[in-house]
């Protein structure tokens, strides 16, 4: 495979990569270094690619598996999810100052979810991914993924409802 059709092939989910590495890893240059890292693994087995069904859940994988390594070796404590796609110009500025608290308080539940509700939520809520595709990311069934779902998500809104409420119920 010659280096434009390579470029070709990872272009529509480069992206994807980058914003898992950023979910699992510390930094916005750790989650660059990660990308950078996948896609020259990819490229170092371009000539087995075609092997692969879905060449963008082998680079998920490949992406989850060496976040994982990195944490383990660092041990990073913080971790921080950066997802700031939402801006709507007509909202107010009090409101914005609401949604942005609240988004800040989801990412902090988040991430205190266990590792693999984490990326279960990124893979199926951020990256709009199916649960077929998920299980074969993360080679667990899909009824799995839908009760660590199910279960990240309850962790979430139960935590909020505390969070909004003041402790008055």
């Amino acid at each position: 495979m010659h280096q434009k059709e390579f470029i070709q092939l990872v272009t529509p989910f480069k992206d994807k990569v980058f914003r898992l590495a950023k979910r699992l890893l510390i930094s916005t240059e750790e989650a660059e270094d990660a990308t950078q890292e996948i896609l020259v693994k990819l490229w170092n087995k371009n000539d087995k690619l075609d092997v692969y069904t879905s060449l963008e859940a082998f680079a998920m994988t490949t992406t989850k598996n060496y976040c994982l390594d990195q944490l383990k070796s660092k041990r990073a404590s913080n971790l921080q999810l950066i997802h700031s796609n939402y801006e709507d110009k007509q909202v107010g500025l009090l409101q914005k100052i609401e949604d942005t608290d609240s988004l800040n308080w989801v990412e902090k539940i988040i991430n205190e979810l266990p590792e693999q509700q984490k990326l279960i939520v990124q893979m199926r809520d951020v990256e709009q991914y199916e649960f077929e595709e998920i299980a074969k990311m993360l080679n667990m069934n899909e009824t799995a993924i839908r009760v660590a779902l199910s279960r990240a998500r309850k962790m979430i809104r139960e935590t909020m409802q505390k969070t909004h409420s003041y402790g008055i119920e």
